[in-house]
């Protein structure tokens, strides 16, 4: 089974990149700093918004090293959140929370429509392509509509 970070494009448009990882528990962690870090050295902040697999320590303090706000949501089941006030005062954190729910219903129409919640391919390279493929083949659904939000 593969899972991967998802890097969303600069709105309005689609979907920039995708990486799939074997799922080891701490892997998609380790392809999202991949993912962003070459965007770390920009002049302006910059945030990463994630779900609750990345609220740890060792994410929160990677993710602050090479100067990038993490705009995880905060998984507080038995044990303290690594995300403290610092980001959460803030009103962007919010809003990023609500953007987010954009890439989860990318995912949901590439495992439901586009097939891939049980791929019939095996090996990284095979899965890495056909979630690429469905990847863009959502972008494509999106694109008629987001060219009329933007004239």
């Amino acid at each position: 089974m593969l899972y991967g970070p998802w890097a969303d494009g600069e709105p309005p448009w689609p979907t920039g990149r995708c990486l799939p990882t074997e799922a080891s528990g701490y892997a998609e962690r380790v392809a999202a700093l991949a993912m962003i870090e070459p965007f770390s050295d920009r002049p302006q902040a910059i945030t990463l918004g994630a779900d609750k697999a990345y609220d740890t320590k060792d994410s929160v303090k990677d993710l602050r090293s090479i100067k990038v706000t993490p705009h995880v949501t905060q998984n507080i089941n038995g044990r303290r959140s690594a995300i403290d006030g610092r980001t959460t005062r803030h009103c962007g954190y919010k809003a990023s929370l609500r953007i987010r729910k954009r890439i989860e219903e990318a995912f949901g129409w590439i495992k439901t429509v586009a097939g891939q919640d049980k791929t019939k391919f095996r090996g990284r390279d095979r899965v890495g392509w056909a979630f690429t493929f469905a990847a863009a083949a959502y972008n494509l659904v999106r694109l008629p509509k987001l060219m009329t939000e933007t004239g």
